[in-house]
């Protein structure tokens, strides 16, 4: 019998103080499919590109096509000012089969929200990005917290203060949902937080 590696998540949380939004995905790639020291750092993953489109209406405003790299610093910065904290809920895990589908994905030790929350009091938005995160992150929610529906919400009390968990559509290629209809469902989701203005 082969020893199991357990990972341990390999960045820092991403947390501007005056962040109104947390989004929680599973557990990033290998590190082979990383172009850069950050979130979402496969280059065939939609996120960055559905980030563009809502904010931008522009697919490649954060990657360079010409690199196959993203524009690192740039999403850094945008995320800062724009108050959108990232991490994963999951802080360990053991990969069944060596790839980055969620699938295959097994979570050893959870993150712990309370420690995430307590840096970004301002936060009353929590946003999953796919089932495994959604999954995850309700075995830390308190036992009347209902489960949302893809691009749906549901409400919570979490240590007196008051949360939105909203489940949207996984990022990744493999998800069978166009490009379009995944940046529009984050779309509403931004307006709804208040990141984007109702005229845009």
């Amino acid at each position: 019998m082969t020893d199991v590696e357990i990972e341990t998540h390999p960045l820092e949380p991403f947390l501007p103080k005056r962040a109104k939004l947390l989004m929680m995905g599973s557990f990033p790639p290998p590190k082979a499919r990383w172009k850069m020291n950050f979130y979402y750092p496969n280059f065939q993953n939609d996120m960055w590109k559905i980030f563009g489109l809502c904010f931008f209406q522009d697919a490649d405003y954060f990657l360079d096509r010409a690199h196959k790299n993203f524009k690192e610093q740039l999403i850094r910065d945008f995320l800062s000012e724009t108050g959108i904290a990232i991490f994963d809920t999951a802080l360990e895990v053991i990969r069944q089969k060596g790839n980055a589908a969620d699938k295959f994905l097994e979570i050893v030790k959870p993150t712990d929200l309370n420690q995430l929350l307590v840096q970004i009091p301002e936060c009353q938005h929590i946003m999953t990005t796919g089932d495994k995160a959604t999954d995850t992150l309700m075995l830390s929610m308190p036992q009347d917290t209902i489960k949302p529906a893809i691009g749906q919400s549901s409400h919570m009390t979490w240590s007196d203060r008051e949360l939105t968990l909203h489940r949207m559509p996984s990022s990744s290629r493999a998800y069978p949902l166009a490009l379009e209809k995944k940046a529009a469902a984050y779309l509403a989701l931004f307006k709804q937080v208040g990141l984007i203005a109702e005229m845009n």
